[in-house]
């Protein structure tokens, strides 16, 4: 009898010790803050109006979505000074969505009327 409940002992041990070692892997390979690090996206809005965009320009990150809104009774284009993003005409009460590919300072311009912008 002695040796089968040392068996036994020895078994449960082990059981333990195994199952010790997999909690230990598993909070070791789970981030300790998932949110570090993570950025949220914005959503910013550009209102075109009086023959101006407000702003003229932004400071954009990765993922940002901007929401250019036409209230003007004439088309407008917003184009990218650097030639990244072109809305092409939109029409008056027309919008056009960008969502950024790299971050930073933008510029843009509308292609019909130039002095928009600068």
């Amino acid at each position: 009898m002695r040796n089968v409940t040392t068996g036994l002992r020895e078994l449960w041990f082990r059981l333990l010790a195994s199952v010790a070692v997999v909690l230990c892997l598993l909070s070791c390979s789970k981030p300790q803050n998932p949110a570090a690090g993570a950025t949220r996206s914005a959503t910013q809005t550009v209102d075109i109006d009086a023959t101006s965009f407000r702003p003229a320009t932004l400071n954009v990150k990765v993922g940002d979505t901007v929401k250019w809104v036409n209230k003007d009774p004439f088309p407008h284009t917003v184009t990218s000074d650097a030639g990244d993003f072109d809305s092409m005409e939109l029409a008056p009460g027309a919008s056009w969505t960008y969502t950024a590919v790299t971050g930073g300072d933008f510029a843009y311009l509308c292609k019909l009327h130039p002095n928009m912008g600068r």
